[in-house]
């Protein structure tokens, strides 16, 4: 049963206290896919002025903004509502944020709830100094300029409020099948990619392998200086581990990068316990190599799923890759914070680091979640993995919403988007 944020009653978590914060009703869907995958570890949280979605989400904590500013009723697309609401009721959320370790902010931006909101929810989550990371998705071009605009003008302000931003283009995931996605299917690949950039970080943190991977190493790789990139890839068969390692770094939806300088990598690889020893080290090291430099900082961390089978799915942050960065105005400051006077406010100083999600096309030519592979590669080594060896997580990364690995026939549910 959900907990109405309107007294003391949370309840404090051991390790790492990760929280994810879905903002309006794009937001609140996420976190419900999140939860219908298995998710675990995270705290979820749904904040919302839409009273109808917000009693029907599956968040272990509900926080209802603007209950005089919209009655419930939403904020009528109006991103200026969507703000004013979370500042009418901010010693609500900063109650649901607490001192957790690290937050995950998630909205679908252009409407008026989470574009409005996001942004005064992140500022408040760093202000706790938790490790914020804003992951959020852009409108489908069918959505309207006024949209478009509206959705450029939160991410400017969300941009300034978080560690690392991650933006998903919805019109991309149209791009990549071709004309082949449902209105249905397409929303909810758009919730399935903010499952997976959720799950590649956090996975890390809450499962960890040979080397031991802390918050504190994460924390220092989200927090280098300059932008982030992620990609995320699959393959099965010879060559798997490098072929999965290349997809993650040549996914389409990413902008036109390449590992070449990057500062921070961070890897989730995940599998069933027949991984070889061979094959995690085969895919560290061409992702290493790929960055050109022997002074990134790379940690990884392996992940058990036996549902996986012959397959490996690797995730792949990298950071530190100095892009000049927008200055735009920040969000108003004055929020109210009398009741947090343990809780340092003094918002730290840290280099943002900034990812969008960008790219060309799939490559078809074998399974991968998010890219293609176009080379052959050399299986090595005989050595199976021994998982007693391994302290591993119990969730592993799971397959974005598909059917057989196809990203144009996900499962869905009918997203309904502010």
């Amino acid at each position: 049963m959900a907990i109405t944020i309107d007294n003391n009653a949370l309840t404090p978590s051991q390790g790492a206290v990760i929280k994810v914060i879905g903002v309006g009703g794009a937001g609140g869907n996420a976190v419900n896919t999140m939860i219908d995958s298995g998710l675990s570890g995270v705290e979820f949280i749904a904040a919302n002025t839409d009273i109808q979605a917000l009693n029907v989400n599956k968040a272990d904590v509900h926080v209802q903004i603007g209950k005089k500013e919209t009655e419930g009723l939403g904020a009528g697309a109006d991103p200026s509502v969507g703000e004013t609401s979370v500042l009418e009721d901010s010693d609500l959320i900063k109650e649901a944020i607490g001192k957790p370790h690290m937050v995950f902010v998630t909205a679908g931006m252009g409407g008026g709830t989470g574009t409005g909101a996001a942004p005064v929810v992140a500022k408040m989550a760093m202000e706790t100094n938790a490790l914020t990371v804003g992951i959020v998705t852009k409108p489908f071009k069918f959505e309207g300029n006024r949209r478009m605009k509206s959705a450029e003008e939160g991410i400017a302000k969300l941009r300034n409020n978080v560690d690392t931003l991650i933006v998903i283009p919805n019109q991309k995931l149209m791009e990549i099948n071709k004309g082949s996605l449902t209105l249905q299917n397409a929303f909810t690949m758009a919730d399935n990619v903010l499952l997976q950039a959720t799950k590649g970080i956090s996975d890390i943190i809450k499962g960890t392998g040979l080397i031991n991977v802390d918050f504190a190493d994460v924390k220092s790789i989200m927090t280098t200086s300059g932008d982030a990139i992620m990609g995320i890839g699959e393959a099965s068969g010879e060559g798997r581990a490098t072929q999965a390692a290349d997809s993650a770094i040549s996914s389409p939806l990413l902008e036109e990068y390449s590992l070449q300088g990057a500062k921070g990598i961070l890897i989730n690889i995940t599998a069933s316990s027949n991984i070889l020893m061979s094959e995690i080290d085969e895919a560290t090291e061409y992702i290493r190599a790929k960055t050109q430099t022997d002074d990134a900082n790379v940690i990884f961390g392996v992940v058990l799923d036996e549902s996986l089978e012959e397959k490996i799915q690797i995730t792949v942050i990298a950071t530190g890759f100095n892009k000049e960065e927008e200055i735009v105005d920040e969000i108003p400051s004055d929020v109210n914070t009398q009741h947090f006077d343990d809780v340092p406010v003094q918002q730290p100083k840290r280099e943002r680091i900034v990812h969008k999600l960008h790219g060309d096309s799939v490559n078809p030519n074998h399974d991968s979640r998010m890219g293609g592979i176009s080379a052959k590669y050399e299986e090595k080594g005989e050595n199976s993995f021994n998982p007693e060896t391994y302290r591993t997580g119990i969730n592993a990364v799971p397959n974005l919403g598909t059917d057989k690995g196809n990203l144009s026939q996900p499962t869905f549910l009918r997203r309904k988007y502010n």
